[in-house]
């Protein structure tokens, strides 16, 4: 089981903070309090040291023996099986230590603007090949999405495109070559190429889902509208003619052209407030990230979003998910 989300007493009560590091370093102060907590979390069934044995098909007494390997694992005292708390988790076969990797989902848990590649492994002393690895398996193995759950009632859809501003001497070719008489419409354009779209979807008072998509026509994003959202819902979206075929839903828009913004509780201010996150945390953090990895890093985003009224420190539900995917 996680350690019980109690406040630090030496921490100040107008802190934000739901597990500060103290916290941290007492419950997880090395590797072997680390490969408890796993072993107690994974295998053991209620009495100490006690496990679901598969060979024997019962549950049987499991015993930590001292080896010159200093092997990770319990032996069934009946039959001898080896059974690896590790095993099947992303911290399987690593060479890096298990405190390392808590930490590591610490400090991403307990920055809410992300930490890069480079800065932990500057905090963990950790190459930076090691680093990325182990920030690229917390995003693509833990941080997942999962299976959508349909939204309803008031839902906000829109997309955004993540990327670097061309510059001024790719819009003049580009507009050159298309023969763009307009320099601002053909920026408007080369920068639609140049960068990635992302959808997006969220509940207000909700949670948030978004994708990596590679276009934003409508006949591209309707399975997603239809696979996130509950039909006859009431959708907001902005003046983009993708959503004018949109069919289904008590549907709204808000004329951003205009400069209308908020129309009464016609709004996409939320799912905007998202992008904001997002592409903040990405310029501010990482800089720049490639289209291939693009969708890890809005998982992390997505998922710190989504679990920010848990009611317990989001590092207790990552390491949890941790032990049992």
């Amino acid at each position: 089981m996680a350690p019980a989300n109690r406040k630090d007493p030496k921490r100040s009560a107008a802190s934000e903070s739901d597990y500060s590091l103290m916290e941290f370093m007492a419950d997880f102060p090395d590797d072997e309090a680390c490969l408890q907590w796993l072993w107690r979390t994974r295998c053991e069934t209620g009495q100490s040291n006690h496990a679901h044995c598969p060979r024997c098909e019962e549950i049987r007494p499991f015993k930590r023996y001292g080896t010159k390997q200093q092997r990770q694992s319990w032996t069934c005292t009946a039959c001898g099986l080896h059974m690896h708390p590790t095993a099947g988790t992303i911290f399987h076969k690593s060479s890096t230590s298990l405190h390392l990797w808590f930490y590591a989902m610490w400090l991403m848990t307990s920055t809410r603007c992300g930490i890069s590649a480079k800065q932990l492994e500057r905090e963990l002393g950790v190459t930076y090949k090691t680093a990325w690895r182990m920030f690229h398996l917390i995003r693509n193995e833990l941080m997942t999405q999962g299976d959508p759950e349909r939204m309803a009632g008031p839902v906000e859809i829109d997309e955004t495109f993540v990327g670097g501003r061309p510059r001024q001497g790719e819009v003049a070719r580009y507009a050159r070559e298309t023969g763009n008489a307009s320099l601002k419409s053909a920026a408007r354009a080369y920068a639609w190429r140049k960068q990635t779209p992302v959808w997006g979807v969220v509940q207000r008072g909700g949670q948030v889902a978004a994708k990596v998509v590679p276009s934003t026509k409508y006949r591209t994003l309707a399975p997603h509208i239809q696979m996130h959202v509950v039909p006859g819902s009431t959708v907001y979206t902005d003046h983009a003619t993708t959503y004018r075929s949109l069919k289904g839903f008590d549907h709204h828009t808000v004329d951003h052209r205009a400069h209308i913004y908020v129309s009464g509780n016609i709004h996409t201010n939320t799912i905007e407030g998202f992008w904001s996150l997002v592409k903040r945390g990405i310029s501010g953090t990482h800089h720049a990230v490639s289209p291939k990895h693009l969708q890890g890093y809005v998982n992390e985003y997505v998922w710190r979003y989504n679990h920010r009224d848990d009611g317990r420190a989001m590092f207790l539900s990552l390491i949890l998910r941790a032990a049992t995917v």
